[in-house]
């Protein structure tokens, strides 16, 4: 009996498509997990990532209802589309994640990050730098004769510009509350 004579992958149609369909290229991702308010589920969650070597770009916790004891972990991590997928299916499988929600793809999110941003500077950079500030709707909420401490809320791509314009204008120190989202609509 003859061979086939079948060319592998010659056709995307074709049962001996056998290209691989995984991609390489690196995606930012929020994920919302609601968790267990109780000792230890945090570094549970975060020992799956440190264990397995992916990255946390950003990450907030909070108490989201008090008399369930459930609080709400967001993460912002990078990865391609099947380390993602990885992320979370094995967040699901950990004992006290009630769920998992990808709110990059199941529709449109509202994502928010809150910045203190100190600024030391005087003359005409001071100026500048208070303009800029007008400009991004951020509040001066502590002013000396040599700095500001601006409070900016916004998207982090907001944040990051922010951060740019200031660098040369003195920017001395930054803290970030990291991502905040939720996903829009009514459910």
């Amino acid at each position: 009996m003859a061979a086939l004579k079948i060319k592998k992958g010659s056709n995307k149609h074709s049962a001996y498509n056998l290209r691989p369909t995984f991609s390489d290229v690196q995606e930012t991702h929020t994920l919302a997990v609601t968790v267990d308010n109780e000792p230890g589920v945090l570094a549970r969650v975060i020992g799956l990532f440190a264990g397995r070597g992916y990255n946390i770009e950003s990450l907030t916790v909070a108490e989201v209802d008090h008399l369930g004891h459930q609080s709400r972990i967001t993460i912002v991590t990078k990865g391609t589309p099947q380390v993602i997928e990885q992320i979370k299916a094995q967040l699901g499988r950990i004992v006290p994640v009630h769920e998992v929600h990808d709110l990059t793809v199941e529709g449109p999110a509202v994502e928010r990050e809150l910045s203190l941003f100190k600024v030391s500077s005087g003359g005409e950079k001071r100026v500048e730098a208070l303009r800029l500030a007008d400009i991004f709707r951020a509040n001066v909420v502590d002013s000396t004769l040599e700095s500001f401490v601006f409070e900016i809320t916004g998207a982090p791509e907001k944040i990051d510009a922010f951060a740019e314009l200031m660098r040369p204008l003195g920017l001395v120190e930054v803290a970030r509350t990291g991502v905040a989202a939720l996903s829009r609509g009514a459910e």
